[in-house]
């Protein structure tokens, strides 16, 4: 292993941290774990900040409102959560995949499914407009995630980076219907989704992917092959500050103009 000390200012402070990352060649999926740990450090940085506004983040366990939504991984994310999946108890992992076959039937029933799937295959990056519409129609049909059990998550130590980024200060309540009430979601550093999306991009010189989660499997097998491919550790986490770096930028950038306006 190497250790390296890493250091991020971000819109709602610095963030210093030491890193251990693997001296040899290793998949893409060693490095998740690694850039989600940085992505949730940032994130309670925004905590303490909306703590000490006076704020309250309404977010808590049992509180399943936003796991009806439709949530977007990134390629290493899918591959990552394969390999957790793989390896849970047989009787685990037999139910989730009893779960994520229902998801499917019915989504394949309310005519989302292959909407989802060019989703996830497109070799272009997808624009907000077309991701919008999908979005809204999945919501509408309020399908519990098929990782969910008794309203708890099943996968809560694997699950993705957009999950544990959403959080909240404006009422509980609230988030019975996120389209038409005024959520006050907490603002977001920098979305480890899309950095880890991009950096997959790099890699394999191609558009970032957004997978639906409830497909992520069956695509992570699909895919199995690149999952395999391995890079030198140590060049894997340039590839994942550069993009943090990038992404910090334009989110300094965008809470100052939003300030100015």
């Amino acid at each position: 292993m190497e250790r390296f000390e890493v250091a991020l200012n971000t819109p709602a402070g610095r963030l210093t941290t030491a890193i251990d990352v693997p001296t040899g060649f290793i998949p893409i999926t060693a490095i998740v774990p690694v850039t989600r740990r940085l992505g949730e450090e940032a994130a309670e940085l925004e905590v303490q900040q909306a703590v000490e506004a006076g704020r309250t983040v309404s977010c808590r366990k049992g509180c399943a409102a936003c796991c009806r939504m439709l949530v977007p991984l990134s390629a290493p994310e899918a591959f990552a959560l394969s390999e957790y999946v793989e390896q849970l108890p047989p009787d685990r992992r037999t139910l989730l995949l009893n779960h994520l076959s229902d998801t499917k039937d019915r989504l394949i029933r309310e005519g989302l499914w292959d909407r989802l799937n060019d989703v996830a295959e497109t070799s272009r990056p997808v624009a907000d407009e077309e991701l919008d519409p999908i979005n809204q129609s999945y919501y509408a049909l309020r399908i519990p995630c098929p990782y969910l059990e008794n309203e708890l998550c099943s996968i809560y130590e694997a699950r993705p980076a957009a999950c544990r980024e959403l959080l909240v200060t404006s009422p509980a309540e609230l988030c019975q219907d996120l389209v038409h009430n005024p959520i006050v979601p907490l603002p977001v550093s920098m979305r480890i989704s899309s950095i880890l999306g991009l950096v997959w991009g790099t890699l394999t010189s191609a558009p970032p992917r957004l997978i639906p989660l409830p497909m992520a499997l069956e695509w992570a097998e699909q895919h199995e092959e690149e999952a395999r491919r391995t890079w030198p550790g140590s060049s894997l986490l340039d590839q994942v500050l550069d993009k943090m770096w990038r992404f910090l930028s334009q989110e300094f950038q965008k809470r100052s103009n939003e300030a100015d306006g």
